[in-house]
């Protein structure tokens, strides 16, 4: 069983929007800690954005473009992008961690989804 199930992802031209859905099917969203990172090949997985009990926390490059979100009855979160921009281009992964203080490192979570891709023209 795949703990953590993203969707949403896609080709899209520069400016547009996107919405990156994660489903979780281990972690309650109401008491843990889920978070979007993003990776292109040859670089480190990059933090973009956590949610949880102690709120939300986005990393410098989201600049006011990116919203998460969750909702602990479907135990599902989200990521609205807009403005996307060509280096928004990546594999987007749903990370979670059965604890509720926020983190922004790879290594802080535990459980990981597949990765959706989102790529972004000029």
């Amino acid at each position: 069983q795949v703990p953590l199930v993203e969707s949403g992802g896609g080709l899209v031209q520069t400016g547009d929007s996107l919405m990156l859905s994660c489903v979780s099917s281990v972690l309650p969203v109401s008491s843990s800690t889920l978070g979007w990172f993003r990776q292109v090949p040859g670089k480190d997985r990059e933090f973009v954005a956590t949610i949880g009990w102690a709120g939300s926390r986005y990393a410098e490059f989201v600049e006011g473009r990116f919203t998460i979100s969750r909702d602990v009855h479907r135990n599902t979160i989200w990521l609205q992008m807009n403005d996307l921009k060509p280096e928004d281009t990546a594999i987007y992964y749903c990370a979670g961690r059965d604890l509720s203080n926020l983190a922004q490192e790879a290594g802080a979570y535990d459980y990981w989804g597949q990765g959706t891709q989102v790529t972004v023209s000029s």
